[in-house]
């Protein structure tokens, strides 16, 4: 008897089971899958044979309609059906020169229990019988593949928008190299994004939620930014100075607008602790998820940027000075006019290129120097006893003439992943770059390298080749952790980027959310910021004389 009420039981739970209802989320989250799949994947598609788009919006009301999971499955079967049949070629054969880097990729939702036992199999066949591009992956690539006009869309029609959404998405699914770092699985943020985009009334609210999934991403690279107003009607206004977040504090560090902070009496060195009455960490705790930051120092040196503006010209702000707290009404105005250094108009000092200091001591500005400038540089500098490159800033590609002074061999410094087309997700390891060549005459000086959270992208790459000198030392605090090379995509009304290709060093250790990790960490103090002091270069001028 008890056997049988057994049986009877799971039967029941099975049929309960089978035909449950699924929710919006779950079938969206699922299609947005297999949409891009198919795109990537499909012969037909993959081939540009079909408005891809197009099918999509026909197809979301049926996809609405779905009360349970067969209906859901049965309507993807159908729409896999009517492309037409894939002919099998597997098994594909894998050139033997290909070594894959797999950590990105997952197909293992084809099994999802959303879909029926035949449609994953028929995901799983066309996975093995995909298509097969002859494009070379370079910086043009097209990762939307054929129909990738998104500028006529209307962010009021919720279609619009789950294609929107569907096309990003699936861009970073299968052609983000560091997706396998990320703070949260990509599958999940996109659960989480899903309701935000289909509750959007409004194209600023519409971007809001992109921009949020955009900072999923955890990419330094990541900026996402809209051509309209953000605030309905309202143009931004900013304060007239830039600074750094310290102890949940913002120190101002550069005069932006002379002429409004003299009016104000604005001063390197000034201490904000509150702005409208809110605290800096309360301010930092807002912007948290629409920032797509690689590692906490470069959220934190972009999250300046949200904080100094404003969408209401009077803005009340707290400084903090001689251990007082005093409240300043201010007006900020529009970028232009508060970036507008009116008193030094004409009479700017140029930054010095390169520069002897004190104890026989070079310094190169890698934010100013350029390729013409390098014979003079090497000429000038090339009997000190160290050389100081300072890098906390972004270089003009000026690496390979500097690493051809510094090195006296050739070196591979850095190793590559890119995507394999022929296998959407799928990474495969690509020789780097080398730099130097066989030189008697290298540099036999120290050289040292600074670096702070400002040094990103080609900063960090220069500093591995620099790296591979043998005789350098970095200094400074973490790097942005951003490497290689980017991506920009453009739709109606905002635009956003991400990293291509992944960079690691020869030994294959990695670079993204980590930067360029110092051999001597030292940051700016607020005491020394007030002082005028650059302490980040004291101390390198220190090791140069210590070695310590």
């Amino acid at each position: 008897m008890n056997k049988i009420t057994l049986v009877f039981l799971i039967v029941c739970t099975q049929t309960i089971f089978g035909y449950a209802k699924i929710t919006e989320t779950e079938k969206l989250a699922a299609t947005c899958k297999v949409w891009g799949f198919l795109k990537y994947y499909h012969p037909k598609i993959g081939s540009g044979q079909v408005n891809w788009d197009s099918q999509l919006l026909e197809k979301l009301p049926l996809i609405e309609k779905a009360q349970t999971k067969e209906e859901f499955s049965l309507i993807l079967e159908n729409w896999i059906n009517d492309l037409g049949e894939v002919k099998m070629v597997a098994p594909i054969v894998i050139p033997k020169e290909v070594e894959f880097f797999d950590k990105n990729f997952d197909l293992s939702w084809f099994n999802s229990k959303l879909f029926s036992k035949k449609l994953s199999k028929k995901l799983k066949f066309i996975e093995n019988n995909r298509f097969q591009s002859n494009e070379e992956f370079d910086y043009s690539f097209d990762s939307f593949k054929y129909l990738k006009n998104y500028f006529d869309l209307d962010y009021t029609n919720k279609s619009s928008r789950i294609l929107m959404l569907f096309a990003y998405w699936n861009v970073i699914e299968y052609y983000f190299p560091y997706k396998y770092v990320m703070d949260q699985k990509w599958d999940l943020s996109l659960e989480q994004v899903l309701p935000l985009v289909l509750e959007a009334k409004k194209g600023n609210e519409f971007y809001i939620a992109l921009k949020k999934l955009t900072a999923r991403l955890n990419d330094s690279h990541v900026e996402t930014t809209t051509y309209g107003p953000e605030v309905a009607g309202k143009r931004p206004v900013y304060f007239p100075a830039t600074g750094r977040i310290i102890e949940e504090k913002l120190v101002v560090t550069e005069i932006l607008g002379d002429s409004l902070a003299q009016a104000d009496n604005i001063k390197i060195g000034d201490v904000i602790t509150k702005i409208k009455g809110k605290t800096i960490k309360e301010l930092i705790q807002e912007n948290q998820d629409l920032i797509s930051a690689s590692n906490e120092a470069k959220f934190l040196d972009k999250v300046t940027l949200p904080i100094l503006k404003s969408y209401d010209e009077n803005v009340e702000v707290e400084f903090l000075k001689d251990g007082k707290y005093e409240t300043k009404s201010m007006i900020w105005f529009n970028y232009h006019d508060s970036h507008r250094n009116e008193f030094k108009k004409g009479a700017i000092k140029k930054k010095e290129k390169f520069k002897l200091l004190d104890n026989n001591i070079g310094y190169v500005d890698m934010g100013v120097i350029k390729n013409r400038h390098i014979p003079d540089m090497i000429e000038a500098l090339k009997s000190t006893q160290a050389i100081v490159f300072d890098m906390r800033n972004y270089p003009n590609e000026t690496y390979e003439l500097i690493a051809n002074f510094l090195n006296p061999t050739e070196k591979k410094f850095c190793d590559y992943t890119m995507p394999y087309l022929n296998y959407p997700g799928r990474y495969t390891w690509k020789e780097g770059i080398k730099c130097g060549f066989e030189n008697k005459d290298n540099y036999k000086g120290k050289v040292v390298v600074l670096l702070n959270e400002q040094s990103m992208s080609q900063s960090e790459w220069t500093a591995m080749c620099f790296q591979a000198a043998g005789n350098t030392t970095i200094i400074g605090s973490q790097t942005a952790g951003t490497d290689g090379n980017v991506f920009e995509l453009e739709f109606k009304g905002f635009h956003t980027r991400y990293t291509g290709i992944g960079v690691y060093y020869t030994d294959r250790r990695e670079t993204q959310r980590i930067g360029i990790v110092p051999d001597i960490e030292i940051k700016p103090t607020i005491k020394g910021i007030q002082e005028g002091k650059d302490e980040v270069l004291d101390r390198a001028l220190l090791f140069v004389k210590t070695g310590k």
